[in-house]
């Protein structure tokens, strides 16, 4: 099954872009994912192409038209009706890498990009659209964004990376930021390649790996590590609560 990925936007030369190339270009010559933008500006009403208006109660900048968004993914789903459409930004719930491999398992996806202040709130109850967030920060639009999601989406797709175990071991995966690495030369500047990296003892390196891990995390990213000292907990306690009853 191919994986499809529609792009609403107002700057459909932006892509491909970098998803020609590498893993996901060659991915796509390959028939694994196929990409289709969408014009949003050919959904406008007036003779001018307008899709924006100014906000509602005043404030600075623009809007993206309720009207003119809903027709263009009306269009998307017409094609693709079983693609959920997802709107990047910064307003929406963080994308996590659980919600890729979700995406990345279903028959493709609708990215609705946007530019200016944003979208007419109304769009996302008036078509079942979910909001996304690629972390705390504003671009000048969503383009970079759907880039970002759909390569995370692509590199999970069955044959996409060379070894299936490549991407189980990676940052997030397991709710653990990933071990760090190391290659040739053994000795840079004065500093080393760990001694338990070059022991060949393969259980010593798991349990290493393991520990950098969680220290990484901890000290990097306490809140992935509160999260996964959470759920430890509750699955540790659920397995108590199992065996005792």
């Amino acid at each position: 099954m191919t994986f499809a990925a529609t792009v609403l936007t107002l700057y459909p030369e932006m892509f491909p872009g970098p998803l020609g190339v590498s893993l996901a270009g060659r991915a796509r010559e390959e028939g694994k994912w196929s990409l289709e933008t969408v014009q949003i500006r050919h959904f406008a009403i007036d003779k001018h192409k307008t899709v924006d208006d100014t906000p509602a109660g005043g404030g600075a900048g623009m809007v993206l038209r309720v009207d003119v968004l809903a027709a263009a993914i009306d269009h998307a789903r017409a094609s693709q009706p079983d693609c959920p459409v997802i709107a990047m930004t910064p307003r929406g719930k963080p994308l996590t890498q659980a919600r890729v491999r979700e995406l990345a398992a279903g028959p493709g996806v609708t990215v609705l990009c946007g530019r200016f202040e944003g979208f007419d709130e109304r769009i996302f109850a008036g078509r079942q659209v979910e909001d996304v967030s690629i972390g705390d920060i504003v671009l000048s639009g969503g383009e970079p964004a759907a880039l970002m999601l759909l390569d995370a989406c692509i590199r999970l797709l069955p044959g996409v990376m060379g070894a299936p175990s490549s991407g189980s071991e990676e940052s997030f995966e397991n709710g653990l930021l990933e071990y760090p690495h190391y290659t040739r030369p053994a000795e840079w500047e004065g500093r080393t390649i760990p001694e338990v990296l070059r022991s060949g003892d393969h259980a010593k390196i798991k349990d290493w790996r393991k520990l950098q891990s969680e220290i990484d995390t901890r000290s990097r990213r306490p809140d992935l590590w509160e999260r996964h000292e959470g759920a430890r907990v509750l699955s540790a306690s659920g397995a108590r609560r199992e065996k005792k009853d």
